[in-house]
C-alpha cells in the first residue's frame, strides 16, 4: 500500500484511526490497520483500480432506471426520442479529449459549422 500511494494511506489512516505518524508503531500493527480500512478508503479504491464509490455506481444505476421508467411515460418516450443521459455512463466514462479545429479559410469554417449544426438538429430530433 505505501509503494502504490503512500499520502492516500496515510489521509486514510489519520482520518479513520486519527495515526498521524504510521511510523512510529510497529510494521504489524500498521498492517492490520491498513487491512480494516473500509473498501472506499481512497488507497484501497486506488489498488484496486476503482474511481468511483460501489454505493455511488449503485446509486446512479437506481436513478438511470427510475429515470428510464419516467421517460416511458412521456410523449418522447413512446417515441422514442430524447432518452434521458445515463449517469453511470457519465461517470464511468473517459473525459473526450477536445478536437482542435483549424481552418485554412472563412469558407473552411462555415462549411464545418454548418455540418455540426445539421448534426445537432438531427440528433435533437428537430
Amino acid at each position: 500500500m505505501i509503494k502504490t500511494d503512500e499520502d492516500a494511506l496515510i489521509c486514510d489512516l489519520a482520518e479513520t484511526y486519527h495515526i498521524y505518524n504510521y511510523r512510529q508503531l510497529p510494521a504489524d500493527l500498521v498492517a492490520v490497520f491498513s487491512v480494516g480500512l473500509r473498501d472506499d478508503s481512497r488507497i484501497k479504491m486506488k489498488m484496486s483500480g476503482q474511481k468511483i464509490p460501489l454505493k455511488t455506481l449503485l446509486l446512479a444505476s437506481i436513478t438511470d432506471r427510475v429515470g428510464v421508467l419516467a421517460w416511458q411515460n412521456t410523449k418522447d418516450g413512446h417515441e422514442g426520442r430524447n432518452v434521458p443521459k445515463s449517469l453511470v455512463e457519465t461517470l464511468t466514462s473517459r473525459p473526450k479529449e477536445r478536437e482542435e479545429a483549424v481552418f485554412a479559410s472563412g469558407e473552411e469554417f462555415e462549411k464545418a459549422r454548418t455540418r455540426i449544426l445539421k448534426d445537432l438538429e438531427v440528433n435533437n430530433g428537430n
